[in-house]
């Protein structure tokens, strides 16, 4: 499986923003947007003042971005473009809604991981069933009624008995439900945009595909 290899900071700091890939310390005074606040390369800082972005570029920078936000390639997120211009409902909240239903993206907005990677990496360990069925593929899409739960043999692992202590529902999105006690966690409906919270504009990413 082809995945991104590179140093994830310079991500953050080629689409001149914080896209969360390292989690905790993208909220620390390490946090490499905060410290180097212009694009990587040896010209970064001379061609970030000097540079007129056209039409064409603010489109591709939002579709690199949300890639980059999910973790997915080129070719696995035309697909997803594809099937969600295949579905009801408009193009670009539908998109947004199939990456949010991957099951990497899933654990971490349940709490049980600091960032998107972290939880791919659990997932491709096996520690979640779905359904009751051992699930070690990130980009398996959940949907309505699927619960997803810790599987017995990784309860007893000091990450999660210390990381089920520290989660909070709060924090949880309202189409997704956590139980802690439990271990596990819910679909409760597909996600809407009002319910997905990344910053990102959805409609360029239409408009670059649409060219």
């Amino acid at each position: 499986m082809a995945r991104y290899t590179d140093a994830v900071c310079k991500l953050c700091r080629r689409e001149g923003q914080k896209l969360f890939l390292k989690g905790d310390r993208c909220l620390s005074p390490k946090c490499a947007v905060d410290r180097r606040p212009f694009p990587p390369g040896d010209h970064g800082r001379k061609n970030a003042m000097r540079r007129k972005v056209s039409e064409y570029g603010i489109q591709l920078r939002e579709k690199q971005k949300a890639r980059r936000m999910y973790g997915v390639l080129e070719r696995q997120f035309r697909r997803y473009f594809e099937e969600a211009s295949r579905r009801k409902g408009l193009t670009g909240a539908t998109l947004l809604a199939l990456l949010e239903s991957r099951l990497d993206n899933v654990v971490y907005r349940l709490g049980l991981a600091d960032s998107r990677s972290q939880a791919r990496q659990l997932v491709r360990h096996g520690h979640f069933a779905v359904n009751g069925i051992k699930t070690d593929i990130p980009s398996f899409l959940v949907t309505p009624g699927d619960v997803i739960v810790i599987r017995e043999r990784s309860r007893a692992t000091i990450y999660f008995k210390e990381r089920t202590q520290l989660l909070s529902s709060g924090n949880v999105p309202s189409w997704l439900a956590m139980d802690a006690a439990a271990m596990s966690g819910s679909v409760l409906n597909a996600p809407t945009r009002e319910e997905i919270a990344v910053p990102l504009n959805e409609q360029l990413i239409v408009e670059y595909y649409s060219r």
